[in-house]
């Protein structure tokens, strides 16, 4: 036994000089990348807002053709699939119009529309989108995503007890009729709000985050110019017409992607057909048509007002693909649903997602110099997918480009070269390859430290 752990000791040290000055590395077999199926959430969603009675949602829209007054608006569910999933490096707060339609072949008869891909913001049809007009219970949706970032930052929690002001409950149009004596939690507000588009707990909820509407609309409009909705000016939380309470189809479909893409949980609300709060006592019922009859519908919200007339933002999923239709100042109700579900069907029955790869699919190797290992692997950052023509898929062709002349010390994450894609010659999606592991600089102390843990590793197996 003494003579080889001599033997090893003399062999160990001999090692420790050699690799002080040629490194030390080891070696893996070269995976084989593969790209893997990738479906997004089709839950179902339903948002709409109606006025309710202490015990029982009124779920009926009362129209007057010569002046339009609501008693209940609805809200609108369409269907959407997914585009190009982080395949090219947009920001959230823009929208990529470079290949959309714009001269109508819809006839669309709007005051203003837009087709979005939820995951990258593509737009692939654009009617009047820039249009600033009213968007009446719309801007809730803006209202919403503050919600939900509060909630997923922290500040607040579902089960917070939020009380209701004499502001909060005077509210009219769409409303659960809250008392200054009751207070509900956060989830049962968002339910209200989504649901049944209630006031009410809109602007009590805007109190509560902030201490005041005025205070929670200022931030509306920061994290819209956050976003860049440029033709957005909000007056208020709620969306009852107001001089100078105007956004367009573009800045919605802005943040009604900030809020589906980022907070996914909220279909949790915008899906919900029929509820109820206060014990069952005060039924709410989603009155978004296409929440009913529409496959693979998410969310999203409606408003109507008789100035602004009849406002949408649909979501859906279908295959993997998601979308969203914004429809402003439509006609009538039935417009703004039937011209929805046209911009959808457009989407779905011309566009197709193909999943190029999934985060941490492994590429290749990458060669490390200078470091306790001679190479490590490179995956894929994140998801990359691109939506295309049906049927054009065949010719998309991949490029891995691994830089040369990588030095230790490697962070896990580093870049380390790019996955491109191709179609018929022109660029369709690219993403980063980053290094799956750590890879330390070699010295002569992690060269030793290395070559006794393997020294101690031989010994317990001897």
């Amino acid at each position: 036994m003494k003579k080889r752990f001599l033997k090893y000791f003399i062999m160990c040290t001999a090692i420790i000089f050699f690799m002080s000055s040629v490194g030390y590395a080891s070696s893996y077999d070269v995976p084989v990348w593969s790209s893997q199926n990738n479906k997004l959430n089709t839950n179902m969603a339903y948002d709409d807002n109606a006025p309710i009675s202490q015990n029982k949602v009124n779920n009926t829209e009362k129209v007057n053709s010569d002046n339009i007054s609501i008693s209940n608006e609805t809200d609108n569910k369409v269907n959407t699939d997914t585009i190009n999933v982080n395949t090219v490096a947009m920001s959230s707060e823009t929208l990529d119009s470079s290949e959309a339609v714009t001269n109508n072949p819809l006839n669309l008869t709007c005051g203003g529309a837009i087709l979005i891909e939820q995951n990258t913001g593509r737009v692939l049809y654009d009617y009047n989108m820039h249009e600033k007009l009213r968007p009446a219970s719309v801007t809730k949706v803006m209202t919403i995503l503050l919600i939900m970032e509060a909630i997923d930052s922290g500040r607040i929690s579902l089960t917070d007890k939020v009380p209701c002001s004499e502001n909060a409950s005077s509210m009219g149009g769409s409303q659960i009729w809250l008392d200054t004596t009751e207070e509900l939690t956060v989830d049962e507000m968002l339910k209200a709000i989504c649901v049944v588009s209630a006031n009410d707990c809109t602007v009590a909820m805007a109190e509560y985050l902030e201490g005041s509407e005025q205070a929670f609309v200022e931030k509306m409009n920061q994290r819209a110019k956050e976003l860049g909705m440029n033709d957005t000016t909000f007056k208020n939380c709620h969306g009852i017409d107001e001089d100078g309470h105007v956004t367009s189809a573009y800045d919605i479909a802005i943040m009604s992607r900030e809020l589906l893409k980022n907070h996914a949980q909220i279909t949790n609300y915008t899906t919900i057909y029929m509820d109820s709060l206060r014990g069952g006592k005060s039924e709410l019922v989603n009155t978004n048509k296409l929440v009913r009859n529409y496959e693979g519908c998410t969310g999203l919200k409606t408003g109507s007002t008789s100035v602004a007339l009849f406002n949408l933002s649909a979501s859906a999923t279908r295959n993997g693909l998601s979308l969203i239709a914004v429809i402003m100042r439509g006609e009538t109700s039935a417009i703004r649903f039937a011209e929805a579900r046209q911009l959808l069907d457009y989407g779905f029955n011309n566009y197709q997602y193909k999943e190029l790869g999934k985060a941490n699919d492994v590429v290749g190797l990458a060669n490390i110099e200078k470091g306790l290992e001679s190479s490590i692997e490179a995956v894929v950052n994140k998801d990359v997918g691109v939506v295309i023509k049906k049927s054009n898929d065949i010719n998309i062709t991949q490029n891995v480009e691994i830089f040369n002349n990588i030095s230790a010390p490697v962070t896990k994450g580093q870049k380390v070269g790019e996955l491109t894609f191709t179609l018929d010659g022109n660029e369709i999606a690219k993403v980063d390859l980053v290094a799956d592991r750590d890879v330390p600089k070699y010295s002569l102390f992690t060269m030793t430290k290395r070559v006794f843990e393997d020294w101690f590793t031989l010994l317990r197996k001897c």
